[in-house]
């Protein structure tokens, strides 16, 4: 049986390194391209047509549905999503009986997943995969326009870790990368979903589930520290705004 052609696309680095080092421990699996992108990995998968594309769900500007979607009436090999923490699209992956993996995930994960994805496609499976675009879509999270190095790329609002204002302008922290864009903070809170990010004082608002740590301060108050380090006020006049909330935290 000849060698599973595979090729690998990650956004991020490390995890993309991760892939390519178990693909080169697997006898029977051979590493045809990788990408960091969604629109390189369209026009790659076309060129190198793989047996296999291991597929980050959460990429900046285009996200591994989408480059399903582009793919699908050109050419879809089989695939493994892979994904850090989007419930929404494990639950989805779950129902639809398609391989992932989630991130971190080790050795005998990734070699189970493998394995799995070895059978071959049907067009039952590829049914299913269309079954799964259509109810994903639906969900999928509003955008934001943004620059990067001169050119222009759509960034998902729930991947932002927190935002500050200065003046006419926002700095969006996401990951390693700042942003800036001009707008206010009260424009970008009413595109925010409140389930998910919180307004913390006049100029900040921060994503939920990146707070490390409140620490009670002075006058009703609390200290936020976040997961990058950073360290911010919750003043108390949004402290009261969300007294519900605090309770849950």
């Amino acid at each position: 049986m000849p060698p599973l052609r595979v090729f690998v696309t990650d956004d991020e680095a490390p995890a993309r390194r991760k892939l390519l080092r178990f693909l080169r421990e697997e006898p029977e699996a051979v590493v045809v391209g990788e990408a960091s992108n969604g629109p390189d990995t369209v026009v790659a998968v076309q060129e190198t047509k793989p047996d296999l594309l291991f597929l980050d769900i959460q990429m900046i500007g285009m996200d591994g549905f989408e480059v399903v979607a582009a793919l699908e009436t050109v050419f879809l090999p089989r695939i493994v999503f892979v994904t850090a923490h989007d419930e929404y699209a494990v639950r989805a992956l779950d129902i639809h009986a398609f391989g992932y993996l989630l991130k971190p995930f080790d050795q005998a994960r990734f070699a189970k997943v493998l394995l799995d994805a070895r059978r071959v496609q049907t067009a039952e499976s590829l049914n299913g995969l269309r079954q799964l675009l259509q109810e994903v879509r639906p969900l999928r999270q509003p955008r934001l326009l943004v620059e990067e190095n001169g050119r222009g790329t759509l960034l998902a609002l729930n991947q932002i870790d927190w935002v500050e204002s200065d003046r006419n302008y926002l700095k969006l922290y996401v990951g390693n990368q700042t942003y800036t864009v001009r707008g206010t903070i009260e424009s970008i809170e009413g595109k925010l979903d409140p389930e998910h990010f919180l307004r913390i004082n006049r100029k900040s608002l921060v994503r939920i589930d990146f707070i490390r740590e409140l620490q009670k301060w002075s006058h009703g108050e609390y200290q936020v520290t976040l997961k990058s380090g950073q360290t911010l006020m919750w003043t108390r006049r949004y402290v009261d705004r969300q007294s519900t909330l605090l309770c849950k935290l």
